[in-house]
């Protein structure tokens, strides 16, 4: 069954005060459609799970721009002087996460389990409001499961049934957040028919995604 549907019915689902989680890594492996017909449309008030901001007129860095982001939540800014801007404003709230713990934070809300311990941020102002625990003499850090209403994919090639296989490094971020979110929206370079993605090389497997969109020309 195909999944495939307009690129105008997938934004649609997105509605204001959601959270958002957008893979890719400062902009590579973003799903570019998707996000330059949100900003078409000028949803406001999502929260953003991303690693990054990317940087101003580049995948994500984009909606930070627009002013479309009440939170961003991520692993680093430096890249983007708007995110700052908007921080010193207070229009924009910033959570920054250690990519590591990021990436496991939103792999346990994709596989069902209560968090995990890391020694990461242990005197630090990361440990701020956290359940800290000793084990073998050793302190860890609580950290909770992270999902999101919807995630936005972007993969290489997509059939039309939602299986994904990635080119390169486009895979960051966008294979956990595929599993940690109530609706997946996969964007894809190619649209193939299904059974053309070898079933080795499918990297998304198709029963996490609920719609599949081509980039084609933006």
């Amino acid at each position: 069954m195909s999944k495939l549907v307009s690129v105008e019915e997938a934004v649609d689902l997105i509605k204001e005060d959601m959270t958002i989680m957008v893979g890719g890594f400062m902009g590579c492996g973003n799903p570019h459609k998707i996000i330059d017909v949100l900003i078409k449309k000028g949803t406001k008030n999502l929260t953003m799970i991303c690693n990054d901001a990317s940087w101003p007129g580049y995948g994500v860095g984009k909606l930070v721009t627009n002013r479309q982001l009440k939170k961003l939540i991520a692993s680093h800014i430096g890249l983007n002087p708007e995110v700052a801007q908007q921080m010193a404003e207070g229009s924009l709230k910033v959570e920054l996460i250690p990519q590591g713990t990021l990436a496991e934070r939103i792999r346990c809300g994709g596989n069902g389990t209560g968090g995990f311990l890391t020694p990461t941020g242990i005197g630090t102002v990361v440990e701020e409001g956290k359940q800290k625990i000793t084990i073998n003499g050793i302190e860890y850090l609580l950290e909770l499961p992270m999902r999101a209403d919807i995630a936005l994919i972007a993969g290489y090639k997509v059939d039309k049934n939602g299986n994904v296989w990635y080119k390169g490094n486009t895979r960051n971020f966008n294979v956990v957040m595929a599993t940690a979110a109530n609706l997946v929206i996969a964007e894809g370079d190619h649209i193939c028919e299904i059974g053309d993605i070898e079933p080795e090389n499918v990297v998304t497997p198709s029963i996490f995604v609920d719609y599949v969109v081509e980039r084609g020309a933006a």
